[in-house]
C-alpha cells in the first residue's frame, strides 16, 4: 500500500512551521493513542502514521529531503527514514519533544530530571518624587537575602564529607510509574528532585548551602524613570544551590504624585490660573518648570479659559535618550468672587459698553438657540 503524503497525515500545507506541525501531531497523538483506543489497530496505525510524518517533517534537514524527494528520500535506509523505522526505540524521543513540556517520557526512556539550581530573584520597592525621577539619584538598597555558606562552599554537607546518592530514586531525582504506553515521572519525595540526600550536614547553615545575610547596594536611578518602571541588578538575588548561579535583585519604582505637575510619559501638565483682566488684555507671566527654574510666558489678549500653551523641552526626560518631552500649561480663568463698589461700577461700565464683537462665542450660541426655539 502506497504511503500518503506526510503533509495530509498530519493535515498540514507544506508552508507550515515547526510549531504548527508539532501542534498538528499533538492533536492526532491524543486522538489515536493506544491507551485511548485500546484494541484498535486502525488507531495505532494511525498513531504510527503521524509519528512518522512528524519524525520526517519536524527536521529541517529531513523535511528539506522530502520536499525535494518524497518518500523516495527515505527508502533503502537512506537519510535516517523510516524505512527500517523501529517504532519503539525512535518515539521516545518524537514524544519527549512533543509533551515533555507536560511532564510525560516516553515508555522506557530513563531521563534524568531537570534540575533548577539558580536562586531566586528578589524584589525591593522603591519610591521616589517626581524631582528624584527627573535629576536622577543614587539609592543604597538595604535588604535581606541568602548567600552561599562559606564553611561548606554551598555544598551543604560537612567540609571532607559529600552528599551521597538518594536510595530511593538511585540517585535519578525522579521516579516512574509506567500506565500502559505512558511512563509518568514524578519528583522524588525523598530528596526533592535533587537526586542525592546530605548524610552529613554543614554546622553553619544546616545542610542548606545557603545562610542569611543582611546586604546593601548602591543603585543609581537613572533620569526619567516612571511609576513602575523595573531596574535590574544582575547576581545581587538570593545563592543557587550546587553550584546554580544567583538570582537578580529587581528594583520596582513607584513615583510619588507631584503637588503641580502631572506626568504622562515624558510630558508634564499643570493649570495655570489667570485673572480675568489679565486673559481679556493679555499679559507676560512666570511659571514655574520641572527643572526648579521659571519660565516666561506670554498670555495673548482674550485668551480662552481651557486654552493649552505648550513650551518644548521643559518635560520628563526619556530614558537612555538625550531628550526632554515638553510642558502643557492649561489656561484657566479665574472669576473674582469678592469685588469692591469701584469693581462694580467699572464692570457695570464695561458691560454697558459690550457689543457683540465683543463675545463672538456668546453671540453664535444664542444665535443657534434662536433658530431652535422658533421650531
Amino acid at each position: 500500500m502506497a504511503k500518503r503524503d506526510y503533509y495530509e497525515v498530519l493535515g498540514v500545507s507544506k508552508s507550515a512551521n515547526k510549531d504548527e506541525i508539532k501542534k498538528a501531531y499533538r492533536k492526532l497523538a491524543l486522538k489515536y493513542h493506544p491507551d485511548k483506543n485500546k484494541g484498535d489497530k486502525s488507531a495505532e496505525e494511525k498513531f504510527k502514521e503521524g509519528s512518522e510524518a512528524y519524525h520526517v517533517l519536524s527536521d529541517e534537514k529531513r523535511k528539506a529531503n522530502y520536499d525535494q524527494f518524497g518518500h523516495a528520500a527515505f527508502q533503502g535506509g537512506g537519510q535516517g527514514g523510516f524505512g527500517n523505522f523501529d517504532f519503539s526505540s525512535s518515539f521516545s524521543d518524537i514524544f519527549e519533544d512533543v509533551f515533555g513540556d507536560f511532564g510525560f517520557a516516553g515508555s522506557g526512556q530513563s531521563r534524568r530530571g531537570r534540575r533548577n539550581n539558580r536562586g531566586n530573584d528578589l524584589r525591593y520597592d522603591i519610591s521616589i518624587d517626581l524631582d528624584d525621577a527627573f535629576k536622577g539619584k543614587e539609592e543604597k538598597v538595604n535588604y535581606t537575602t541568602y548567600k552561599k555558606c562559606k564553611t561548606c562552599s554551598g555544598s551543604g554537607a560537612k567540609p571532607g564529607s559529600k552528599p551521597s546518592a538518594c536510595n530511593y530514586c538511585g540517585g535519578q531525582g525522579k521516579i516512574r510509574s509506567s500506565q500502559g504506553f505512558f511512563t509518568i515521572q514524578q519528583t522524588c519525595p525523598e530528596c526533592s528532585g535533587e537526586g542525592e540526600k546530605i548524610t552529613n550536614p554543614c554546622n553553619n547553615c544546616t545542610g542548606a548551602g545557603k545562610i542569611q545575610s543582611n546586604e546593601s547596594v548602591s543603585v543609581k536611578i537613572p533620569k526619567g524613570v516612571d511609576d513602575g518602571t523595573r531596574i535590574r541588578i544582575a547576581g545581587k538575588g538570593e545563592a543557587g544551590t550546587k553550584g546554580g548561579s544567583n538570582g537578580d535583585l529587581y528594583l520596582f519604582i513607584s513615583v510619588e504624585p507631584h503637588d503641580i505637575f502631572k506626568r504622562s510619559e515624558e510630558n508634564l501638565f499643570y493649570e495655570l490660573p489667570v485673572s480675568f483682566a489679565d486673559a481679556a488684555l493679555g499679559a507676560t507671566v512666570e511659571v514655574p518648570s520641572i527643572d526648579g527654574g521659571k519660565t516666561k510666558i506670554k498670555i495673548p489678549s482674550g485668551t480662552q479659559s481651557g486654552k493649552q500653551l505648550r513650551l518644548r523641552g521643559k518635560g520628563m526626560p526619556i530614558l537612555k535618550r538625550n531628550l526632554l518631552g515638553d510642558l502643557y500649561i492649561r489656561v484657566v480663568t479665574e472669576i473674582p468672587t469678592s469685588l469692591t463698589k469701584r469693581q462694580r461700577e467699572l464692570l457695570a461700565e464695561f458691560k454697558n459698553l459690550e457689543d457683540n464683537k465683543s463675545n463672538p462665542l456668546i453671540k453664535s450660541f444664542f444665535d443657534k438657540a434662536k433658530k431652535f426655539w422658533k421650531k
